[in-house]
């Protein structure tokens, strides 16, 4: 029991997980976090399975966090007559906000904001990039465009703005109500889409508050020219790897998923690499090669969190997917190297107490290899920067708040545990903290532990202890 996993998995729901036994055998699987996707399903939906998950965590006795994955603004053209044109390389078309049906020659966009933020020489990606529009000339409703790659367009496609900021919230009508619907069901993390700016991240705290952590979701060309801006803003990222690769070349993708994940890392806060990990196992029982290499390729970056979308959701083999993924994450993690890759790629720390507390334990634990870190906590401050270490120890995060250990089943290495005591001194900390590796099968009789914590207990942000036991 001591072989415990650092990185977590984060897995979709939907039609083909469902169930009591399906999101059960899916948790035994090894899933430490489930998402409820709002761009599907109805309220209905989503609260029969927040209400299962809850019954899962009280069955199997550990922290499950819960993520609610807004919408965000969808920019589609309107309706095209019959259903369905062809664009020609080389053509032009026009694009305005006329409400008629659209033909071969134009379409309806029903997105000033589009307009507006528009220059010539702009590309206009229709349908997930398949097709490419040069923008010649605009206004403040149309575009004059020249096809640069053609193809099909049917109704209701998809429009993609690279390399421009839109003047739009990530908020939408839908998406306030379903937050609000959300959070009052009691998820543990929200996933803000179409994040641009830092001041995205604001104006979703100003709505979400201490309700639940966010989780900023990299989509967009522009966030990465601000992306430390929203790292320090939200409380984790996710590397949306499909619409990310829609807007950009996709050599470009890889490069940026290091520099995201070495970006949040550094800050420690949480980091979800997503899409299409297991792409193939949505039809097939066994991915590909490529896919097992790419989930590797996210944990020996050090990610603290690789996502299954479809495969778990709608595919046709959603335990088996997450059983591959736990089975690639637990043999890339017996590798020598991926420890030292974390040593390579590991970032120094800030000069402050909390930093100068867990970048000691890192030491620590290197020289005298305990058999875990315990960290107090009741914000997750003391556990995340415990995380943000790195550290060769699995950290059991003990905290009074339920809410909190649910949070923290997203972070690299730290097994959760909700424990309603509340501690008055030290000698009681060191007391519960080895008893509580002890019955977490992390530590035995003779063995070490380092344990951290803040004096005066309960002060959120006060690491400010180290000590080192001996189980009993």
């Amino acid at each position: 029991m001591k072989a415990d996993r650092r990185a977590r998995i984060l897995a979709t729901l939907g039609p083909a997980s469902s169930t009591f036994e399906q999101i059960r055998a899916l948790a035994q699987a090894g899933a430490n976090v489930f998402r409820l996707n709002f761009s599907h399903g109805s309220h209905e939906d989503h609260a029969e399975r927040y209400r299962i998950i809850r019954q899962v965590e009280q069955e199997l006795g550990r922290p499950i966090g819960i993520l609610m994955d807004l919408q965000g603004p969808k920019l589609r053209v309107g309706k095209i007559a019959g259903g369905k044109t062809v664009l020609t390389t080389g053509q032009a078309f026009r694009l305005d906000l006329d409400p008629a049906e659209g033909g071969a020659e134009r379409a309806n966009l029903p997105h000033p904001e589009i307009f507006a933020a528009l220059e010539d020489g702009t590309d206009l990606l229709l349908d997930d990039g398949k097709l490419r529009l040069r923008v010649d000339r605009h206004g403040p409703d149309f575009a004059e465009t020249t096809v640069m790659v053609g193809g099909p367009l049917s109704d209701r496609k998809g429009v993609n703005v690279p390399g421009v900021i839109l003047p739009i919230s990530p908020l939408t009508t839908k998406d306030r109500a379903d937050l609000e619907f959300g959070l009052s069901l009691g998820v543990d993390w929200v996933a803000l889409s179409f994040v641009q700016r830092p001041e995205d991240i604001v104006e979703a705290r100003g709505l979400i508050g201490s309700r639940a952590w966010i989780m900023a979701k990299l989509e967009k060309p522009a966030a990465i020219e601000h992306l430390d801006a929203i790292v320090a803003q939200a409380d984790g990222i996710m590397v949306a790897r499909g619409d990310l690769g829609v807007e950009l070349p996709p050599q470009r993708v890889p490069v940026l998923q290091q520099r995201i994940v070495r970006r949040a890392r550094a800050a420690g806060k949480p980091v979800v690499v997503a899409t299409q990990m297991l792409e193939s196992m949505i039809t097939s029982p066994v991915p590909t090669r490529a896919e097992a290499s790419d989930v590797a390729t996210a944990v020996y970056s050090g990610a603290d969190a690789v996502m299954l979308s479809a495969e778990s959701a709608s595919g046709q083999f959603p335990v088996e997917a997450v059983t591959i993924m736990e089975h690639i994450i637990r043999e890339v993690e017996s590798d020598p190297s991926w420890r030292a890759n974390l040593e390579a790629t590991h970032s120094p720390a800030e000069a402050n107490i909390p930093d100068a507390i867990c970048c000691a334990l890192r030491r620590v634990a290197g020289l005298l290899e305990p058999a875990a870190t315990v960290a107090y906590t009741a914000s997750g401050f003391s556990a995340l920067r415990a995380s943000r270490e790195r550290p060769s120890t699995p950290i059991l995060a003990l905290t009074s708040q339920p809410e909190t250990a649910r949070r923290l089943a997203l972070a690299w290495g730290v097994r959760p545990v909700h424990f309603p005591e509340q501690l008055h001194e030290s000698s009681e900390m060191i007391d519960r903290a080895t008893a509580a590796a002890r019955q977490a099968g992390l530590a035995e009789p003779g063995d070490m532990l380092i344990v951290i914590a803040g004096l005066p207990f309960g002060r959120s942000g006060s690491t400010n202890l180290l000590h080192i036991a001996q189980v009993p």
